[in-house]
């Protein structure tokens, strides 16, 4: 895919540097404090604040084996668009020289935290609002355009999983020049990983009949991947206010899973639903339960633990579900690039 990363500069604030930083020759311009660029420099550790795990956890591949903090701030097994940060978080938020987001509205309650005790000179980078142009948002059934809300789901599909660790790499290199030669190694190693996943992924589809691609999931995590994939997301069970569908909307997925000829239908491993084990009893198609979304394989510190690992588990549930063949997938190295030394609430 080819790379679109934008660069956001705005005039809104100056920014100055905190007690730890110098800024950088261009000190007179000014920049707001959303934006992939700084113009900070730090010669110590810098200090990463994240919100949902799989951003965390490509955050930390690409600062890995630097002397770089890295924190998040929501729980695993969370749902990443209704969660409020605690009083707390604010201490994390406000220690932080970058504050890596994914946008597109996802995590607000989360961002206004950040701006109200942002320290001088530090910025918070929306990884999906900066590689992807507002034309090419997905409103769908989760998420419809009349609610202002796009879908956010990036991070499900490959190419755009690597922009995202593309900007980070730009700008951690910015902020800490000293050890930029390592993002830009940590970004090389982890870029081969995901393009490997992305071919894998695509020979693992080849072997699904085409008509058998089709996508109904409880979360509507799927959109940028099936886009990519060449899959069709027939519908998705939450609704936009996350509340569980009404009996009408819930009869009108029975008659679209029996119509479309879908062999099975996707939960999810967070949101639990018995109206997905209904619409698989009453279409007799298969339901499969454990799909995750933001929720990392195992335990920090498991090999699979990781945005590799989590999605390689996804894409398999997936593949062998539709009657594909998931080998090329399970042969995958999915361990992190670097030891993965961020924190992971739970």
């Amino acid at each position: 895919m080819k790379s679109r990363i934008f660069y956001v500069i705005a005039a809104a604030l100056v920014v100055t540097a905190g007690c730890s930083s110098t800024p950088s020759e261009s000190g007179d311009s000014e920049m707001s404090p959303v934006s992939c660029v700084s113009t900070t420099v730090i010669d110590g550790p810098v200090n990463i604040a994240t919100t949902v795990a799989p951003i965390t956890s490509i955050i930390a591949n690409i600062a890995g084996g630097t002397d770089a903090t890295i924190n998040g701030i929501v729980p695993e097994g969370t749902n990443s668009h209704t969660f409020e940060p605690k009083p707390s978080d604010a201490a994390t938020l406000e220690q932080a020289d970058v504050i890596f987001i994914n946008g597109l509205v996802l995590e607000e309650p989360t961002k206004e935290l950040a701006l109200a005790n942002l320290k001088d000179g530090a910025v918070i980078c929306e990884l999906g609002s900066q590689i992807l142009p507002e034309s090419e948002y997905i409103y769908d059934f989760s998420f419809p355009r009349e609610g202002g809300k796009p879908n956010p789901h990036l991070w499900t599909n490959p190419p755009m999983a690597k922009e995202y660790a593309a900007v980070a790499r730009d700008l951690l290199s910015a902020l800490n020049p000293n050890n930029a030669a390592i993002f830009a190694a940590n970004y090389e190693a982890f870029a081969a990983k995901v393009d490997a996943l992305d071919a894998a992924m695509t020979t693992a589809t080849a072997t699904i009949p085409q008509d058998q691609r089709k996508l109904l999931t409880y979360h509507d995590a799927y959109a940028y991947f099936a886009v990519h994939y060449g899959y069709t997301v027939i519908g998705a069970i939450q609704p936009s206010s996350f509340d569980e569908p009404t009996p009408k909307e819930i009869a009108n997925l029975i008659t679209q899973v029996r119509e479309s000829g879908v062999t099975a239908v996707f939960g999810s491993e967070v949101f639990p639903s018995p109206i997905m084990e209904q619409i698989g009893a009453e279409t007799g198609v298969r339901y499969v339960d454990v799909l995750r979304d933001d929720d990392l394989i195992g335990e920090p510190g498991d090999a699979d633990h990781s945005w590799l690992g989590l999605m390689r588990f996804n894409y398999v549930t997936m593949v062998e579900a539709l009657g594909g063949d998931a080998s090329a997938l399970k042969t995958l190295d999915v361990s992190d690039v670097v030891k993965d030394s961020a924190t992971y609430p739970q």
